[in-house]
């Protein structure tokens, strides 16, 4: 059994929000995810997903983007992103799943799990240089999160298992680097990897990866890794 990763579907088969204002590539990019996700995951294995799953903005209009997703083989892990407007409290999104009945599917939010002998926590994340009260609010809560998650990871399953932290943000920039919260918080509790998304297009070159004060930072956005899932 494996866990791939990939981040950003933006999926919109209920919504006109084209993606290819970030490039070319984007064209047709529902089909590229779906064949390159069908040659390497079974259904044995685990996906993590990690935000801005749909464009839709309530659940009756993301329901089409799930039932692509519910096709496609293995269980998800699925964490919030900021365009994920569609996303209600844990029960609700649980009950919505089981009406629908889509299977194999369970959200990242406050909580971790144990897949392969590895802890999978995380949270959204937020702007790091946020410079105005609402964002720098956001910004403490989104800390909490991350905590409460690695908490919840390591008191449930060990303190002797490899970490991966998802997120969608970027947990660090340039001028921050370890200095930055949420790797931080992330050393505090031995964490060995760390994914994120949310860039697209020309914002690549923002992109932070490598050994960052002991944490492999790697960004998985869909268009970044040519909507091909990467594998943990």
């Amino acid at each position: 059994m494996s866990i791939y990763a990939i981040s950003d579907l933006h999926l919109s088969f209920s919504a006109n929000k084209p993606m290819n204002i970030f490039g070319n590539n984007w064209n047709n990019y529902e089909k590229k995810i779906q064949e390159n996700w069908i040659k390497k995951v079974k259904e044995e294995d685990t996906v993590l997903l990690l935000g801005d799953f749909s464009w839709g903005m309530t659940f009756e209009e993301v329901k089409p983007d799930f039932e692509y997703l519910n096709k496609l083989p293995g269980r998800k892990v699925m964490l919030k992103g900021n365009h994920d407007y569609w996303w209600g409290t844990s029960n609700k999104i649980k009950v919505f799943f089981e009406l629908n009945n889509f299977k194999n599917i369970d959200i990242l939010y406050n909580n971790a799990y144990l897949i392969e002998g590895k802890i999978i926590c995380g949270t959204r994340g937020w702007t790091i240089s946020g410079n105005n009260e609402k964002d720098e609010k956001i910004y403490k809560r989104e800390l909490l999160r991350l905590e409460m998650s690695l908490k919840d990871g390591i008191n449930r399953y060990g303190e002797d298992k490899e970490i991966i932290a998802c997120m969608h943000y970027p947990p660090t920039n340039e001028t921050l680097m370890e200095k930055s919260e949420f790797i931080r918080i992330m050393k505090k509790y031995n964490v060995n990897k760390c994914l994120y998304g949310h860039l697209h297009g020309e914002a690549h070159k923002q992109a932070i990866e490598g050994n960052i004060n002991g944490i492999e930072i790697e960004l998985i956005s869909c268009d970044y890794i040519e909507f091909n899932l990467i594998s943990l």
